[in-house]
């Protein structure tokens, strides 16, 4: 009887476990001490997808180039020499495919065999029509709720799990681990000892993977909302700030308006008032030696507009974005947020617009939207918490993608060396399985399969962000619109009938003898064929 339930409930969890396609094996204490992270591809049930030509399992080389000098430790991080500290050997992915285990398609391919070529459009989200932002914001609040069948989070450093033989991963939603992604990329060096740590380090920003890091960073949230809800169309959209006065999409419709009972909270008419952050407590992880768990810290915080007006006078203008377009070099000088006349750091915003040189104590561009957000935006740690983030960053690969077409630059010109620790040109990027390169990603979203409903030329961008929108409801209703068309029909020709069937016994009643037994009329006689009468009834 016990082996029947437990079949049972076997067969009954079976169509439940399907669906997330692989465990997670290199969160193993197999894989962590053999230093392998090379999963099988249940599509042919090999290593890497190796027996359909996806891949195969290779050694990890990293760059030897050297670091620049913010950064003076050595092998006290994890971070260093990514991914080496867990893994030297990973799938290594041929033709277009990717993932961990090869079973994904690169960036801009689809189909079973990745042979379909698909460019995407990414729109702004003030022109979405309505069902559209409904579906966005329903596609974020599945991502917060969805358990990531593909990854876990980090919970403890290498020498806290005993070099891999006491693992410490814990789960995460789809959104979260990506909250997890940018808060474990900037966090600080634990150095040992409570609160002693190394602050100027982070992986992502301030230096020239800043931009690289969140095309890549944006490319995979919007993959593993696709894999979620199995809308293979979905783009990120994107907040076109510039000039605005307030925060446009702080709406109930949008992003969550103002809570009117107190102004640091979301209205309670959004989902997003019910939402946790997580990762937003750097000093306390610091003390206690710790990393984030991802365990929820209470709720979503904003109170865009009111920040600090000294450190933020405005948000950006189109006359700012195009100063700074208008800068030729992408990294200067020491390649870190003091470098003059670099157009990464002017975007990022530690440089002014106008003048390209660097500032402290204020934030422009990119920075100082994550200022005036005066929330859970406001901390680089914890700032992906908030969904604008998302918005926010696609108009910055957006700008990113207008310097890159406007001056061409070659390869050579990101930086292969004396870069800030995990901003050379060969350094993988923290903390990404499968593993991408900061100068692979230096080139146009043409190459990657994407594009911005703004950058089209004016035709195509009539077609996306003003037919489109309509053909796409027509499509969402179509079903109905057939219903009512069809409905119609069935009622015209019910009351063609009725007309029909009265007009006809009206004439009858015309033709019908008279009482005096006639059985027709006489139309021969003359007195009728001079009948007035009958031919008005007729």
């Amino acid at each position: 009887m016990r082996r029947l339930l437990l079949l049972g409930l076997c067969c009954f969890l079976a169509p439940r476990l399907s669906w997330q396609q692989l465990p997670r094996p290199c969160a193993s204490v197999e894989a962590l001490t053999s230093k392998e992270c090379c999963p099988v591809w249940s599509g042919d049930g090999s290593t890497c997808g190796a027996n359909s030509g996806r891949g195969f399992c290779q050694n990890v080389v990293v760059s030897d180039l050297p670091n620049g000098p913010q950064y003076p430790h050595q092998n006290v991080d994890d971070r260093e020499r990514w991914p080496l500290v867990f893994f030297n050997r990973t799938c290594q992915c041929a033709g277009n495919y990717m993932g961990f285990d090869c079973g994904d398609c690169k960036f801009g391919f689809f189909g079973a065999n990745c042979a379909e070529r698909r460019e995407s459009v990414r729109r702004n989200i003030l022109q979405l029509s309505v069902p559209e932002r409904q579906r966005f914001i329903s596609y974020l609040n599945l991502a917060k709720t969805t358990i990531s069948p593909d990854y876990v989070i980090i919970t403890g450093t290498h020498e806290q799990m005993e070099n891999g033989t006491r693992p410490m991963f814990a789960d995460a939603s789809v959104y979260d681990l990506f909250v997890w992604m940018h808060y474990y990329v900037s966090r600080d060096t634990l150095l040992g000892g409570p609160g002693n740590v190394w602050e100027n380090i982070d992986f992502a920003h301030e230096a020239a993977a800043f931009l690289p890091w969140h095309r890549v960073y944006l490319l995979l949230w919007e993959h593993q909302i696709r894999k979620v809800t199995g809308d293979f169309n979905f783009t990120i959209p994107y907040w076109d700030w510039r000039d605005a006065r307030d925060c446009q999409v702080c709406t109930d419709e949008l992003m969550g308006a103002r809570s009117p009972l107190n102004p640091n909270l979301i209205s309670p008419a959004s989902v997003f008032s019910s939402w946790k952050v997580i990762c937003t407590q750097p000093e306390t992880y610091n003390d206690r030696e710790l990393l984030c768990n991802g365990t929820g810290e209470g709720p979503l915080l904003r109170n865009p507009g009111n920040h600090d007006p000294s450190r933020v006078r405005r948000l950006p203008t189109s006359a700012d974005v195009e100063a700074v377009l208008s800068l030729t070099d992408y990294e200067t000088g020491s390649l870190d947020r003091s470098a003059n006349l670099s157009f990464r750091n002017a975007l990022e915003g530690f440089a002014s617009p106008e003048t390209g040189q660097a500032v402290s104590g204020q934030s422009t561009m990119h920075n100082s939207l994550h200022v005036f957000m005066n929330g859970s935006m406001s901390s680089v740690q914890g700032s992906a918490n908030d969904p604008i983030f998302l918005l926010h960053h696609a108009f910055i690969d957006s700008i990113f993608e207008q310097w890159l077409r406007r001056h061409q630059p070659p390869r050579t010109l990101y930086p292969t060396a004396n870069a800030p620790i995990g901003h050379n040109d060969g350094y993988y990027m923290v903390p990404f399985f499968p593993l991408y390169r900061n100068g692979d990603y230096f080139l146009s979203t043409k190459a990657l399969g994407y594009e911005y409903a703004y950058l089209l030329d004016p035709s195509q961008r009539f077609v996306q962000e003003f037919l489109t929108p309509y053909l796409q409801q027509a499509q969402e209703i179509w079903a109905w619109l057939l219903g009512a068309g069809l409905v119609g029909a069935f009622v015209t020709a019910v009351l063609a009938t009725a007309v029909a069937l009265v007009c006809r016994r009206r004439q009858r009643r015309k033709k019908m003898p008279s009482s005096f037994g006639e059985r027709q009329p006489l139309l021969h006689s003359s007195e009728e064929e001079g009948s007035s009468s009958y031919q008005t009834t007729l």
